[in-house]
């Protein structure tokens, strides 16, 4: 799980106004971290782990960043964390979450901890980041399609408006299959757009490769 197209895309596309503190909830490696240092000159990031593996590795990666002083790990999960801090709040929190919601179990444990959940999951992750989000701030996240409407029932109950939405699509004539979403506590029209990533099987598209050239080598 150490690099993945929804992390990144989520690392790219999170944004918020004045910008000093974030917190990156189930940062894995620490990349979506990175990206949001390198984007967000100045603020401090906080970025909490569950799997002590990968948070050893985030650890690493951000000593070894340009931005090592306004990055910190903790390998903990966000509700202990909240406990160690009642008192924190963000400008802009950002999580790329578990998010196979009763289904089928991977085989790898690892995997199974980074990309699996339940219903309580959700209900808890979007209730404490209401409490921890500043009056102004902004609440990002990527999710599948098939719970996108799950996910924002959820938020709206906690007085989190969807302020906006990115569909995700492979291909311009596909089905989406993920969605970004912001949210905060002004009630504004939701933004609905779109992001294509492939132009055709193994070409990018171009809003893709301008999107990530400014952290992929590659581009």
């Amino acid at each position: 799980m150490k690099i993945n197209t929804d992390g990144v895309l989520l690392g790219a596309l999170a944004e918020a106004d004045q910008v000093e503190n974030i917190l990156d909830i189930g940062t894995g490696t620490g990349v979506i971290a990175l990206m949001l240092a390198q984007r967000f000159d100045g603020a401090q990031i906080d970025a909490v782990e569950i799997d002590p593996v990968a948070a050893q590795t985030a650890e690493g990666n951000f000593i070894n960043s340009p931005f090592a002083k306004r990055l910190s790990i903790q390998a903990v999960g966000f509700e202990p964390f909240f406990e160690k801090n009642p008192g924190k709040k963000y400008d802009l929190i950002i999580s790329n979450p578990p998010f196979f919601i009763n289904s089928l179990k991977s085989p790898e444990a690892k995997k199974e901890l980074a990309k699996h959940t339940d219903d309580d999951f959700f209900k808890k992750l979007i209730n404490t980041t209401s409490v921890h989000l500043n009056s102004s701030g902004c609440f990002w996240l990527i999710i599948p399609l098939t719970i996108a409407d799950f996910v924002f029932y959820l938020a709206a109950d906690c007085n989190l408006c969807l302020q906006r939405r990115i569909n995700v699509k492979s291909f311009d004539a596909s089905v989406p299959h993920r969605v970004i979403a912001c949210f905060g506590f002004e009630k504004v029209s939701t933004e609905i757009s779109k992001l294509i990533i492939y132009k055709a099987i193994g070409n990018y598209s171009e809003e893709y490769i301008k999107l990530l050239q400014p952290y992929f080598i590659a581009f």
